[in-house]
């Protein structure tokens, strides 16, 4: 099932629009190949424009930035941003107003700051936790050939490869991810996975989360899509119930 199209989300009032700290939005939390974009398409709720359009609309303009730029330089801007502005793109979310439909779905928070944030200052939404062994992650990123994964490459970088996965991959994962592409994509993707890891601690939201009443906790490697969006659909079932 294709997404619906976006809601309207501004952060300014406008008619028909309500503010989105009053509403039970539906966020999506997990880092980059976790299965968010996947959930999306097949959920086919109705969304607010995604973390990197508002990124893109909110967080880069304040720094002088027009993307696309590569992901490195996009961690640093959002990391500057989070120095300003703790909750980063929490903060955006939760002054800003949108259509007033249930489920709104919004894609997505990353870190235990972010959540924590929303927790607070959006107390009408709930959140579905999606998270992946970084292996896993970045299998699928190679996978999936998004334009936005590009970093930027020096040749001299493969001798720093291995340097670059420790703490982030085993030695056996490594030699796996290397058997599926050129050492260049495996370099470029596992440094998108080794700087969130780094930004952004997978663990933080999981610990805010767990078990929380407004909460929905989902282990995408051993969950099949269809058994997620059955969760998620149960999840909202029994809240409205």
């Amino acid at each position: 099932m294709a997404p619906r199209p976006l809601a309207t989300f501004s952060l300014e009032a406008h008619p028909g629009l309500v503010p989105l700290k009053d509403q039970p939005l539906l966020i999506l939390v997990g880092l980059t190949g976790v299965g968010k974009s996947t959930l999306v398409e097949a959920l086919g709720f109705s969304r607010l424009p995604d973390r990197r359009e508002l990124v893109d609309l909110y967080v880069l303009p304040r720094y002088g930035v027009t993307p696309p730029i590569p992901r490195e330089e996009r961690f640093r801007l959002t990391r500057r941003f989070r120095e300003e502005f703790p909750g980063g793109v929490a903060e955006v979310l939760a002054r800003g107003y949108g259509e007033p439909r249930f489920p709104l779905l919004f894609d997505g928070l990353r870190g235990e700051a972010e959540v924590a944030y929303a927790l607070a200052h959006l107390p009408k939404a709930l959140f579905v936790v999606l998270h992946a062994r970084e292996a896993t992650r970045l299998k699928r990123l190679l996978s999936r050939g998004d334009a936005f994964d590009r970093v930027e490459l020096r040749p001299e970088e493969l001798e720093a490869l291995r340097g670059l996965a420790e703490g982030v991959l085993s030695p056996e994962e490594l030699e796996e991810a290397l058997a599926l592409a050129p050492w260049e994509e495996v370099l470029a993707k596992l440094k998108i996975v080794a700087e969130e890891k780094r930004n952004y601690d997978p663990l933080g939201p999981l610990r805010l989360l767990k078990g929380h009443p407004r909460a929905l906790v989902l282990d995408t490697e051993a969950l099949s899509l269809e058994e997620e969006v059955d969760a998620v659909k149960n999840f909202l079932k029994g809240l409205i119930e």
